[in-house]
């Protein structure tokens, strides 16, 4: 595995000579992320618009917390909606019986989404591959239909008015004002998750997602370090649950299905897993494709979906792969280059 990564290393030293590459691989290039998500209600204001842009934020932060599970690690979850149904009903729930606003249950939403990780989480992340990424689609199936019958989540029709962030006589509710308060909050968490790559911690999740059996030989406490991954992500999905029961002042069960998940797990894959940047690209993309395509009616899916497909067979390995997958690609290139000089 040393030699892997070395020669993976060796190789990305090498790719940084295209300019291309350099752009993307700036570290400003997350400024001007930022910079464009602040100034798009400048230059569109509809409701309509802000509406479209926020859900977006929205999606950038469960891709980003999917990409510390999955693209990491290399642990696939299946329902990590689930984590988002966990904070929008742990928030709607709190709010409306203690008629609190939003803001104060945050607390108790990252207490839940860490007791539902560590629930799901300690005895199931011993297992691997395709048996993780069953019981994940269990656990997310089982969030849902549990929401469906309770008396205390609203049932099928799930809670309504649940109150916003609106402090006093502040009102933080407004659209534009939520928007940049959605915005603001987004960017922080996925700053956090960016570093959180680049610390101890996130060197160990990518050894584990390389090979978990030499990790574990160079003394890793694989079990533990993979827990950790996993009670990331629960908490950044919760919080994405905290800010969509305040853009909808609803929730329910029909939020949480499994296209939701399978969504976010196609923004990070789309996107480039492991790399922060290209899941935030990858989120944009998939929620707002869909609305570019709305005068197509119904066929606007079909539409999406043969982009989607064009654009995996461009870039199998995303739109903005991490630099430790781009030359596994340059190296195959570079072997086809020379199995085709020893033909001629």
């Amino acid at each position: 595995m040393f030699a892997k990564l070395k020669q993976q290393s060796f190789a990305g030293k090498a790719s940084d000579g295209n300019p291309l590459t350099r752009l993307l691989n700036s570290k400003y290039m997350g400024w001007v992320g930022l910079g464009i998500a602040l100034v798009a209600p400048l230059i569109i204001a509809t409701n309509y618009a802000l509406n479209i842009m926020t859900t977006a934020l929205i999606f950038v932060l469960l891709a980003a917390g999917l990409n510390i599970v999955v693209g990491y690690c290399g642990l696939l979850d299946l329902g990590y909606v689930a984590f988002m149904a966990v904070g929008a009903y742990t928030a709607g729930i709190i709010a409306k019986s203690f008629e609190l606003p939003l803001l104060f249950t945050v607390p108790a939403v990252m207490v839940m989404t860490i007791l539902a990780g560590l629930i799901i989480g300690a005895p199931t992340l011993r297992l691997r591959s395709d048996y993780l990424a069953i019981v994940t689609l269990g656990f997310g199936e089982i969030i849902r239909i549990t929401a469906n019958n309770l008396t205390i989540t609203g049932g099928p029709s799930g809670i309504y008015g649940i109150p916003g962030f609106s402090i006093g006589d502040l009102d933080l509710d407004q659209p534009v004002i939520f928007y940049y308060i959605t915005a603001i909050v987004v960017s922080l968490l996925v700053l956090a998750a960016a570093r959180l790559s680049k610390s101890r911690l996130g060197r160990a999740w990518r050894c584990i997602r390389e090979d978990e059996d030499a990790a574990e030989a160079m003394g890793i406490h694989t079990y533990k370090v993979k827990l950790l991954a996993y009670i990331f992500g629960a908490v950044w999905g919760g919080l994405a649950g905290v800010l969509f029961a305040a853009h909808l002042s609803a929730v329910s069960p029909k939020s949480f299905v499994f296209l939701q998940s399978a969504l976010i797990l196609m923004a990070v894959v789309l996107g480039g897993m492991g790399n922060m940047k290209g899941v935030v690209v990858g989120a944009v993309f998939i929620s707002l494709m869909p609305e570019i395509f709305r005068d197509l009616s119904e066929y606007r899916y079909v539409f999406f979906g043969l982009l989607l497909i064009v654009v995996m067979i461009i870039r199998p390995q995303g739109v903005w792969p991490t630099r430790n997958r781009e030359p596994e690609r340059m190296e195959d290139v570079m072997d086809a280059k020379i199995v085709q000089e020893a033909r001629a």
